[in-house]
């Protein structure tokens, strides 16, 4: 209601899958038909409580709450229309046998413009994410930019490997502390799925094999923190494919069919 986005038509997906928002320095201003950085401030916390969804399409329009433009403000209202038809959804858990999963994925470089590339260096910086579930019930997720530039699709794909881990290895450590103390909690190894796609079976081989190579050699220590937890077992490193990859939602806009499948295996509807 705060964007005037209801009662509309409401919009199958929260962002359009033909376009991707750019800084559009030179586009005409929002025009303050609503509180810009307020309605962005409340759609965070509904997307950090119940709604991981929304999570790409809310932090591209995040980012340019210091001064929106009136793609921006479309963009918005476009999560609204799409919250205006699923008022009544959230996140339904459905607990399994398993213990934690990490789906994780990264899209190269995939902000990146031609025209707005001059003075918007971010449109080269990679977009990673990656949801965490426990017992089947998605637990913690993230969609956010890479703080540097990775040089290739492997790079970026094992960036968001090694950043997801940093959320995974301290909650697998604290469920192992719960069960050391006699709770009923199962405790059993994470599987970080990392989808394929060109060449990101070298990101997959860089975190199961501790081998230095002249194209990374530049990959920081920083990022190989969690091999240990590679080689003793504790955390196992598999292939998925494109269509079961929950992540995707993540990283990029969706068409209504994928971004509907991957909603589902997300949040059971």
């Amino acid at each position: 209601k705060e964007t005037n986005a209801y009662p509309v038509k409401s919009h199958q997906v929260p962002a359009l899958s033909t376009k991707i928002l750019t800084k559009n320095s030179s586009g005409p201003k929002f025009d303050n038909s609503f509180n810009y950085r307020r309605v962005i401030g409340k759609l965070l916390y509904l997307e950090k409580s119940t709604r991981p969804e929304l999570a790409y399409a809310v932090h591209q329009c995040a980012r340019f709450c210091n001064d929106p433009r009136k793609s921006h403000g479309e963009a918005v209202k476009r999560i609204g229309r799409y919250l205006a038809g699923t008022s009544d959804k959230g996140m339904l858990l459905r607990p399994s046998n398993t213990s934690f999963d990490c789906w994780v994925d990264a899209s190269h470089a995939a902000d990146w413009n031609r025209i707005s590339a001059i003075d918007d260096p971010a449109t080269a910086k990679s977009r990673m994410g990656w949801v965490i579930t426990f017992a089947g019930c998605p637990v913690l997720w993230a969609s956010k930019m890479q703080t540097e530039i990775a040089l290739s699709s492997t790079e970026a794909e094992y960036i968001a490997l090694s950043q997801s881990m940093r959320e995974v290895i301290p909650l697998l450590a604290l469920v192992k502390e719960a069960k050391e103390k006699k709770l009923p909690v199962d405790v059993l190894s994470p599987t970080i799925h990392c989808r394929l796609f060109e060449d990101n079976s070298g990101a997959i081989e860089i975190a199961k094999v501790p081998k230095m190579r002249p194209r990374t050699k530049h990959l920081n220590i920083k990022y190989h923190h969690f091999r240990s937890f590679v080689q003793d077992g504790s955390v196992s490193v598999h292939h998925v494919g494109t269509e079961n990859q929950i992540a995707d939602i993540f990283t990029k806009p969706l068409n209504m069919e994928l971004f509907q499948h991957h909603r589902k295996a997300l949040l059971g509807w």
